[in-house]
């Protein structure tokens, strides 16, 4: 229980420390001349990351908190995806959101990861909602959260910053 809770715990504590990094690069854009686009499904957005947590407490607890058989390697991945996180955030600098902002005249960030993928952030949140329950057996929590994921980006997210940073004029 004391792995699944320390884990669960630093990925709340991460994900806050997120939310305070999101808002003082949001306060630099906006001084900037930056604005928000595609706000409306911003809390859809944090509704499905809240029920996640809230998800991945409940059937971690229902597991008592216990690894599954093949935590090493879910758990690995997990721990893979944020070198890749951080590389994502260290590379967009103060334009690293959880928000989509627009900055007039920048062009779109091609360093470190973007050089490779346009959203590579969101390769990094679907691997994690996908293999961080998996590695406490957590499989509903799983498979609901990584299909409504790939649904939110796929239908919404990804096509709203992909108007707004590359079809743009």
């Amino acid at each position: 229980m004391g792995f699944f809770l320390a884990v669960y715990a630093a990925v709340v504590a991460q994900r806050l420390l997120e939310l305070a990094l999101a808002r003082r690069n949001a306060r630099h854009i906006r001084s900037a001349g930056g604005r928000e686009v595609g706000a409306g499904h911003y809390k859809y957005i944090v509704a499905l990351h809240v029920l996640f947590l809230v998800s991945l407490l409940a059937e971690g607890l229902l597991h008592d908190g216990r690894t599954a058989p093949w935590w090493a390697w879910t758990f690995s991945v997990f721990a893979l995806t944020q070198g890749l996180r951080y590389w994502c955030i260290v590379s967009l600098g103060k334009r690293w959101n959880t928000r989509i902002y627009i900055l007039p005249g920048a062009e779109p960030v091609r360093r470190g990861p973007y050089r490779f993928l346009r959203h590579p952030n969101y390769l990094v949140v679907a691997t994690e909602l996908f293999v961080l329950p998996l590695t406490f057996s957590a499989v509903a929590t799983a498979v609901i959260f990584s299909l409504a994921n790939f649904w939110l980006l796929w239908r919404v997210r990804i096509p709203a910053e992909e108007r707004a940073v590359y079809d743009r004029p």
